[in-house]
């Protein structure tokens, strides 16, 4: 009996760490991971890179694997305004970003015009491979409302 207690908390004390390390899916982690890169004076081409790591600010940081758009040369990625990271970067913030084994130490800067174009952009992206989820986006007149777009700035 008290070898299956222990086995038990082993199994639990495992699992919370792997939940707090790494982001799985749509939920947060803590860690992001990668290394530590300057940011590019170009971004390398996304087209064939459907998710990155997201590192948003807090006293404990939020990790989240998120889509990315390039737009003339720019990244972006887009959340919903309720969500947790997107709260934390607010009108704009340091961020870190993972792209395959590169981290980069950025800004998150809120996007004010030209959304249209960049959510017609991430949603031609996204859109062959995730009907069912681009479908259940908001409109592009429900989006300013509900959602938050941020160019990842290298500064």
């Amino acid at each position: 009996m008290r070898i299956v207690q222990i086995v038990s908390l082993a199994v639990v004390a495992v699992g919370l760490v792997v939940l707090l390390s790494a982001p799985i899916g749509p939920l947060p982690g803590v860690f992001i991971g990668g290394t530590d890169t300057p940011p590019p004076a170009t971004w390398p081409d996304t087209s064939g890179v459907d998710e990155i790591r997201l590192k948003a600010p807090g006293a404990i940081p939020r990790v989240v694997i998120i889509w990315v758009i390039d737009v003339a040369g720019e990244l972006y990625v887009v959340g919903m305004k309720e969500s947790g990271w997107t709260r934390r970067i607010g009108d704009g913030a340091p961020v870190e970003v993972r792209i395959g084994d590169a981290t980069y130490a950025i800004e998150a800067r809120l996007v004010e015009e030209g959304g249209e174009a960049i959510l017609t952009a991430y949603a031609a992206k996204y859109e062959p491979n995730y009907p069912d989820i681009v479908a259940g986006l908001p409109s592009m007149q429900d989006a300013p409302e509900v959602a938050s777009i941020y160019r990842l700035d290298r500064g």
